[in-house]
């Protein structure tokens, strides 16, 4: 999540490919955000979109900003990693009626990995995990029953 164009705009994409696929988009919103400010108004990292191409799945998305209405709209906010967690729980709290449960999308992954690495400094080939981590978390937050 921290800016909003490497993990969390693929598990974006990812989820939003899920649920048309499964003809359920409807009843989704999604969207992604950073909780920082670094990348605000940015496209995705290319290497993100390079990985994204490469399984057929479609990536627009601009950098925003976590805002407070979404601790209000959202039901479910799903981060990376544990500095993400206690970033996202420390602004919730200064939310007056956060109806967002905000966990770690890596709960879901049935392999247990728990933290999505943020691929900014490495290679195509940690793009590639960041990917397979996603679509392993996401069918399995989709399957669980909201």
């Amino acid at each position: 999540m921290t800016g909003n164009i490497c993990r969390s705009p693929i598990a974006e994409a990812v989820f939003r490919k899920l649920v048309t696929d499964e003809k359920v988009e409807n009843k989704w919103r999604i969207d992604s955000a950073a909780t920082s400010t670094y990348e605000i108004g940015n496209p995705p990292d290319y290497r993100g979109q390079t990985c994204m191409k490469k399984h057929g799945i479609t990536m627009n998305h601009i950098a925003r900003q976590v805002t407070k209405d979404d601790f209000q709209t959202f039901d479910y906010i799903l981060c990376m990693d544990e500095s993400n967690l206690r970033d996202l729980k420390r602004k919730s709290n200064q939310v007056k009626d956060c109806k967002a449960k905000i966990e770690l999308l890596g709960a879901y992954d049935p392999q247990k990995q728990l933290i999505i690495e943020d691929p900014y400094y490495g290679n195509e080939k940690d793009f590639e995990t960041v990917y397979e981590q996603c679509v392993r978390c996401c069918k399995a937050f989709l399957e669980k029953p909201h």
